[in-house]
């Protein structure tokens, strides 16, 4: 008996169903492997931001009263400006959020009220500049801080306007006993809805 072979029209069919699986099988994997970027990108930024709150915490946690012009805490919408122990002397601390990110700055150790005023001035300028060393964080949409004083929260935000000096906190109480953080992430940084972090703050 003479074999049959296989006529064009069933290779066709077999060729195009194998094609269809492994197109199938691409796609499966495809999307498996941006569900795992997705999932590292998210596990980056989380822990991030967990060490930008470690260092919040650590500023907070050495604020020093200088006794003079400088508040040890001071919020004006953008930029938070904390005046912190150093070894050798002072220390000025500029956090600011600009254009959905979060900015770090320090001065060097410092020893008299007019090189406070002078680097306070400096971080701000520094910041303005958009130093990339200086960037924190990344998908920041807003972010607001509240004071506790006596026996209720309050918004830390000064009288003055926003802008490039922060003013004292408050001025007839110018350090709180705590400070809550809310930060509101944007759209696309791999983390969604917001984080609310309360601190304590110890002036020394």
């Amino acid at each position: 008996m003479k074999a049959r072979g296989f006529t064009l029209v069933e290779v066709l069919v077999a060729l195009v169903v194998m094609a269809t699986m492994a197109a199938m099988a691409w796609r499966g994997i495809d999307a498996l492997v941006r569900s795992r970027e997705i999932a590292q990108a998210h596990l980056t930024q989380t822990a991030r931001l967990q060490t930008v709150l470690a260092q919040w915490e650590a500023d907070l946690r050495v604020l020093q009263d200088s006794h003079g012009a400088v508040q040890p805490l001071a919020f004006d919408g953008g930029n938070l400006v904390l005046t912190r122990q150093a070894t050798g002397g002072l220390q000025v601390v500029v956090w600011s959020l600009r254009e959905g990110s979060l900015w770090r700055w320090e001065s060097p150790a410092l020893r008299t009220m007019q090189d406070l005023e002078d680097q306070r001035q400096r971080g701000l300028q520094q910041l303005a500049e958009r130093n990339p060393a200086l960037r924190a964080f990344d998908g920041v949409a807003a972010w607001q801080f509240y004071c506790y004083w006596g026996n209720a929260w309050s918004n830390c935000q000064s009288t003055g306007s926003a802008g490039d000096t922060a003013g004292p906190v408050k001025s007839t109480n110018p350090t709180p006993a705590g400070l809550r953080i809310a930060v509101q992430f944007a759209e696309g940084s791999g983390l969604s809805g917001s984080l609310t972090r309360e601190l304590e703050v110890t002036v020394r």
